[in-house]
Formats: C-alpha cells, sequence, structure tokens
C-alpha cells in the first residue's frame, strides 16, 4: 500500500507531506482547490510524463517521492531483485525533475532509468480517472486478469500448468526436429565431398604418432651410411681380436674356482665380472640387433619422405595436425552414417513432435473451454454491478477468441478482451474506446470490484469516479468502493458526500492564501471534522445543522 506522499514545488504546491493509511482513503475538497496536483504528483513518481511548466513559479525543479509496504510475494519485488535492488521495510519511488523537462527517477535512493520507474509503478498503482491509465485498460492484461480470477473462484491453476508443460514439450521437441533436419539437410549436401574425403583418408590409411615415427626413420636413414660404420666399428672392438666377452668369460670362471679357498675376498670381484660379462653380452646383442634393423632397401628413404610429404598434405588439406587424420577419418565416417540413419531419425523426431503438438491443442483447447466458462460468469456478475451505478443500459462483454498460431504461447491459444456497450443497438468495443469519464470510472469500478482478491497492485486510484451521479447512484459507487478496499488499498477523488462519508480515512484538500502567494493543504480529518467536510458537500457555502445531521446519518450508515 501507499504509506507516505511528499511532494516539493510542484504548481501551487512548496512543500507537501501525506501520511496514508489501508482502506477507503478519500480526499474531497473544492472544485480546484489541488487535488489534481496531489494525483499528478503521484503520477511522476510513479514514472509518468513529466513538464517543467509542472515547477512551482521561483523553483528550479521539483521533487516527489512515493513510499510503499508491499506484500511477500508482490511481483515488483522480483523486479527490484533483477536490477540488484535492495528492499528493507518499504520501496521508496523518487522523481525529481528540472526546468528544462529533463527528470531523474530513483528507487530507494538507487539512480533508475524513468522506464524502470513506470514499471514499477504499473505494477503498484492502477488509476483510473483524470491522467493516464494503468492496468484493465491495457488489453494485454486482460487475460492473465480472467485467469486469475477463474483460479480464485474455481480454486485451482491446473489448466495453465498443464497449458504450460505442453507447450514447453512442444517447443522442446519442435527444437530437436528442426536441429535434426537442419543437420541433415547440410550432411546431405555435402554427401558427394564427405565421401570423397573418406575414400582419400581411408586410401592413405593415418594411424596416430606415423608422422613422428615416419621422421625418425627419415633421420636414420639420411645418416644411414655413417651408423653403419659406426656399428662395424664397434662390433669388431668388442669381438674381433680380443674377445670382451670371452674375456670376461674367462676371468669368471678363473675367480669362480678359486673364490670357495679364499675365505670370501674375491666374492665382490667375482660378482663385478659377471656383471660386466652379462652388460658386454647386451651390448653385443643390441649391436647385432641395430645392425640388422638398418634399412637394406635403396628406396626406404625415398619411400618414408613420400609417406610423410601425403600425410602433411592431408593434413593441410583438412587443416589438421597430422596426429588427428585418424580421428577425422573416424568423424568422417561416422557422419556418413549419421546421413544414412538421419532420415529414419528425422521422421522419429518428426512423430515426436507431431504428438507434442496434439498435447498442446488439447491443453489450450481444455484451458481455453475453462476461460469461456469463467468468463459467462465474469460477465454476470459485472452485469449486476452496472445497474446500481447508472449504467443499467451499458454491457459488458468478456471475449475469447483465438489467437493466430505464430502467437501461441505457454498461455494457450486465446486472445482474451475485455468489452463494453454504452448503449442498446450500438456494437461493443474496447472500454478506453467506448467509455469516457465517470462512465468509464464506474465500469472499471464495477469490474474490480468483481474481481477483488484476484489482482496484485497495492493500491486502486479513482478519480471522477462520482461525475455526473448523485444520490442512489453514488451511494451504490461510495459502497462499492468500501467493498473494494476490504481487499486492496483504495484512494478516491470525490467530490460526492455519499462517497466520502464511507471512507476509512478522509483527507482535506485546501487553497490557502499567504502573503500574496496562494499554496495546497492537505490536512487528515478527524470525525468531527469530517462530519463538517461531509455537511459541507452536502450544503455548499452555508453548513446548517440539517447538513450536519444528514452528514452524521451517512458516516454511520450501514452498507447496502
Amino acid at each position: 500500500m501507499l504509506t507516505h506522499l511528499s511532494i516539493r514545488d510542484v504548481v501551487i504546491v512548496d512543500k507537501l507531506d501525506i501520511d496514508f493509511a489501508p482502506g477507503l482513503c478519500v480526499l474531497t475538497g473544492e472544485t480546484g482547490a489541488g487535488q489534481s496536483i496531489v494525483l499528478d504528483s503521484l503520477n511522476l513518481a510513479l514514472g509518468g510524463r513529466a513538464d517543467g511548466a509542472l515547477i512551482r513559479p521561483g523553483s528550479d525543479k521539483l521533487s516527489v517521492s512515493a513510499s510503499f509496504a508491499l506484500p511477500t510475494k508482490h511481483p515488483a519485488r522480483a523486479v527490484l531483485a533483477d536490477q540488484d535492488i535492495a528492499l528493507d521495510d518499504e520501496l521508496v519511488l523518487r522523481r525529481v525533475v528540472g526546468a528544462d523537462g529533463r527528470s531523474r527517477g530513483f528507487v530507494n535512493d538507487q539512480p533508475v532509468s524513468i522506464g524502470l520507474l513506470r514499471s514499477l509503478g504499473d505494477l503498484l498503482v492502477e488509476v483510473h480517472g483524470q491522467f493516464e491509465t494503468h492496468g484493465l485498460l491495457d488489453p494485454s492484461t486482460h487475460i492473465d486478469a480472467l485467469d486469475a480470477y477463474r483460479r480464485s473462484t474455481k480454486g485451482g491453476a491446473a489448466a495453465n500448468e498443464a497449458c504450460a508443460k505442453a507447450w514447453q514439450a512442444w517447443r522442446a521437441a519442435h527444437d530437436a526436429l528442426k536441429t535434426a533436419q537442419d543437420t541433415l539437410a547440410s550432411a546431405l549436401a555435402e554427401e558427394d565431398l564427405l565421401r570423397h574425403h573418406v575414400s582419400e583418408l581411408d586410401t592413405l590409411a593415418p594411424k596416430a604418432g606415423e608422422d613422428a615415427k615416419l621422421a625418425d626413420a627419415r633421420t636414420a636413414l639420411r645418416h644411414g651410411e655413417q651408423i653403419m660404420k659406426a656399428l662395424v666399428e664397434a662390433k669388431a672392438a668388442v669381438t674381433e681380436g680380443n674377445d670382451v666377452e670371452a674375456a670376461l668369460r674367462t676371468a669368471v670362471n678363473k675367480i669362480a674356482k678359486a673364490a670357495p679357498q679364499s675365505g670370501g675376498r674375491l666374492d665382490r670381484a667375482l660378482q663385478a665380472l659377471e656383471r660386466a660379462a652379462i652388460e658386454v653380452g647386451e651390448a653385443v646383442h643390441e649391436l647385432h640387433a641395430a645392425f640388422d634393423s638398418l634399412e637394406s632397401d635403396p628406396h626406404a628413404l625415398e619411400k618414408a619422405e613420400e609417406r610423410l610429404f601425403a600425410l602433411k598434405a592431408a593434413a593441410r588439406k583438412h587443416n589438421t595436425p597430422v596426429d588427428d587424420l585418424a580421428g577425422l577419418l573416424e568423424r568422417l565416417k561416422a557422419r556418413l552414417a549419421a546421413i544414412d540413419n538421419g532420415a529414419d531419425h528425422v521422421k522419429k523426431l518428426a512423430a515426436a513432435e507431431k504428438a507434442a503438438r496434439l498435447g498442446y491443442e488439447q491443453a489450450a483447447k481444455a484451458l481455453s473451454e475453462a476461460r469461456k466458462t469463467a468468463a459467462k460468469a465474469l460477465v454476470k456478475l459485472v452485469a449486476k454491478e452496472l445497474a446500481p451505478l447508472k449504467l443499467d443500459k451499458a454491457a459488458f462483454l468478456t471475449v475469447v477468441a483465438a489467437k493466430p498460431e505464430t502467437a501461441w504461447n505457454a498461455s494457450g491459444v486465446d486472445r482474451v478482451a475485455f468489452e463494453v456497450a454504452t448503449n442498446p443497438g450500438l456494437p461493443p468495443g474496447p472500454l478506453d474506446k467506448i467509455a469516457s469519464g465517470g462512465e468509464l470510472a464506474r465500469f472499471m469500478l464495477a469490474l474490480k470490484v468483481v474481481l477483488a482478491g484476484s489482482q496484485d497492485r497495492a493500491v486502486l486510484i479513482f478519480d471522477e469516479v462520482d461525475a455526473g451521479i448523485s444520490g442512489a447512484t453514488a451511494n451504490a459507487v461510495g459502497e462499492r468502493l468500501a467493498r473494494l478496499a476490504k481487499s486492496a488499498q483504495v484512494m478516491v477523488v470525490t467530490h460526492a458526500p455519499q462517497v466520502a462519508a464511507r471512507g476509512d480515512n478522509h483527507w482535506r484538500v485546501s487553497k490557502v492564501s499567504k502573503a500574496g502567494q496562494t499554496t495546497t493543504k492537505v490536512e487528515q480529518l478527524d470525525s468531527a471534522a469530517r462530519r463538517e467536510e461531509i455537511a459541507r458537500m452536502l450544503a455548499g457555502e452555508k453548513v446548517t445543522d440539517e447538513a450536519r445531521a444528514a452528514a452524521e446519518s451517512l458516516m454511520s450508515g450501514p452498507l447496502s
């Protein structure tokens, strides 16, 4: 709810602070006293259009701040969380406007865009009257309003949830099908090229690590003569003339025979000779193996280089490392396999998408039927409210129509619109196009009374709701405002005593002239002052005892 409004330097207001309370808040005063200034100021804080002409003469800027206490689950909290704006006990929207018309917005003293200020204002306050109107006059809100009414009266959101779930399933199936179709189409477009690449790589038959081995082999082959000479000379050094291994074996045998009589003195020497003999034997074996491994093919170097060049050429062609050619071949084969199996896969996904679409259409149809049933009930309830509000010749309609498929979404396939026909024989049309002034405000009042409890707005404001009415009709308006105020904070600017008498809280707006300057004053009235103000509204400039008695009767009268 709105808890406080602070106004500085707006038109004829120099400084004004108003503390508001829950329930039905009534603002009264003579015509031109400044009620519209209060509402215009609030509109500025809510992100409404700014104009430097609103600045009080003699000042270079104006400022307005509005403080709100929010319910725990109010949607404005989610907007604040998305913007990383901290919210403690209250939410404060503030607007500063300079003489050049430029303005700045603040939320809890944090600078914000005017767009964010307006978005929060739309969630917090719904206004019906002299300045920009929010809420139910926006046709895009009608489907949510009908759903909220349906859920509050029928006690369930199962149809909405089922439709949203079916929509998500259909979207997922549709996206999977589209991806598979695009992949298959792309693969088919390059199938010939794929098969050519696979054939080339299959013929090449690359192996991981092959290029490194070929490079080493090429190096060895290029220095083959030098390596062969070194091996021959090394073999000769250990095997010809003095056979080192044979000499070591002879030494081992000699020492082994004498070792038992040496008392252990020859053991370590024997062990060393045995190790040396083993190492020399292994060295001789490796020399023979290396010698035997040398390629005797005179074309071996040419073959190795050709193979290495072929691998590198393939790697450049496919823009991949030589080592990855074998993996690339497997991937290309997998893509070909996907093409071969892709048509069957697409068929399966198409069947799944068709089933998911059917599921969505069934869920959306069930939701549409539930909406149409709720729409009929809503029309009947609103119709009952219209006659007492002097709208007995008007008709209210809730149109539930099918949207084009391109506009289907998680909320279903429906377009919902609230329409009115103000006179018999005239076609119905949108609320804001057909009704006007106080008539429109009373339409909104009737609709709001029926929808009470299902809306999220923290504050409802009605201006001119009593325009052109009096007596029983004004009493009916006051009674409905009081009913509505049981589920939301309601603020009404009124000239009807029957409406003012229903207020839970009452403020009087008046002009004060001092030292040649006129300013607007707003004061909260106690019970006695309320009676006097309502008597003034009844009697005019001269308040009589009869008017005071009538005011007392209105204030104490029961709801009808």
